[in-house]
């Protein structure tokens, strides 16, 4: 027996062990185990002690099978929701592109100008896929749509959904699984990463399988540098709305206490921040940054708590000079500042191992 809301076996004799469940909930139709009870009607995490290896040999395994790998990235976090070497995974199988939380890119987005993007990083980073769709798995958009379109390029065979924590697979899943069959809420979802511990099975109608997997850990996304209570407040639930800023040359913009923001010389210009609203931005002249994170992290600049202070990563500078018209800035797993025009020159902040690049912008 194993969980439907995680995965994993199911057991009964060590309640400190994963994949416990009280014997008389044996008797349940579906039986979930006791971490994904607590996780659904609690909100309450239980660390769990699978370790990377244990998730990468998981999907070792698809690429011997014969499948539709379908990926699912994160349009806020494309970059740090990239499994990195996919190709080594799925073997030989076709990998259909799915780009989720399109409700947070603001409305005057073209949806074709984002699928054209994908295509195009996504191919930078190795990967051909057969096609690739926009969908909020949270709102049900395109939910349908890709479910048909699936089901036209699996040909009767198996499907693997795969992708980042928080990507939002059981989300996407549990969607279909509703808009098919009425069941809901089935697979447990979260917003902490590594809710799904194993491959999740569901049959299909002509008996071959769709198979829901854990989320590869990228320790270079923020989500894994902040504390659990917080996590909410860098993976934002609706529309981001950017925020503009007129800078002069040697100020600095703070997010929260996550990172910092240096434009350092190019003239006066604006600057457009595409970061969660719940997060503070704290604007300060760079002469003074150094000392207003000393001062005041942890409290006035937070996330992180004070009481994180001692663990958090030291802050790493990252320098660039913007050489091309509209480029983004971005922060791994909190956002981006966009630069309309060249010539200026940045230093990002960022906890140490959290990654901090340029890229052609979003939007």
């Amino acid at each position: 027996m194993y969980c439907v809301g995680c995965g994993v076996d199911i057991q009964t004799e060590d309640p400190k062990k994963l994949g416990y469940t009280p014997p008389s909930a044996l008797e349940k139709e579906q039986i979930i185990c006791q971490r994904c009870f607590r996780l659904k009607h609690y909100n309450e995490i239980q660390d769990v002690s699978l370790t990377d290896d244990d998730f990468l040999k998981i999907l070792h395994g698809i690429g011997e099978t014969d499948g539709l790998i379908v990926k699912i990235v994160d349009i806020f976090d494309f970059n740090g929701s990239w499994i990195s070497g996919l190709q080594r995974f799925v073997g030989n199988n076709d990998v259909l592109l799915i780009g989720n939380k399109v409700d947070l890119l603001p409305k005057s987005v073209k949806q074709n100008k984002v699928i054209n993007w994908m295509k195009k990083e996504a191919k930078e980073n190795g990967l051909k896929p057969i096609d690739v769709c926009l969908i909020s798995a949270v709102k049900g958009q395109g939910v349908e749509d890709v479910a048909q379109i699936i089901d036209r390029y699996r040909n009767g065979k198996d499907v693997y959904v795969v992708g980042c924590t928080n990507v939002g697979k059981s989300t996407f899943i549990n969607n279909i699984l509703k808009q098919f069959s009425g069941e809901d809420n089935v697979i447990t979802t979260s917003q902490y990463p590594g809710t799904t511990l194993d491959l999740i099975e569901i049959p299909l109608d002509d008996g071959s399988t769709l198979y829901d997997t854990p989320g590869i850990i990228n320790h270079h996304q923020m989500a894994h540098y902040v504390d659990k209570r917080d996590l909410k407040l860098i993976m934002p639930k609706k529309e981001i709305k950017p925020k503009v800023f007129q800078l002069n040359e040697e100020q600095t913009l703070f997010f929260g206490g996550l990172s910092r923001f240096d434009y350092v010389n190019g003239g006066r210009r604006s600057f457009t921040c595409y970061i969660p609203s719940e997060l503070h931005i704290h604007r300060t002249k760079l002469e003074k940054a150094d000392k207003l994170y000393e001062d005041h992290a942890g409290e006035m600049l937070t996330p992180p708590r004070r009481e994180q202070l001692d663990e958090f990563p030291e802050l790493v500078a990252h320098s660039f000079t913007i050489k091309e018209p509209k480029m983004d800035v971005v922060f791994s797993g909190l956002g981006w500042v966009t630069i309309n025009d060249p010539g200026a020159k940045i230093v990002a902040h960022a906890p140490k191992g959290v990654g901090v690049f340029v890229r052609p912008s979003l939007i």
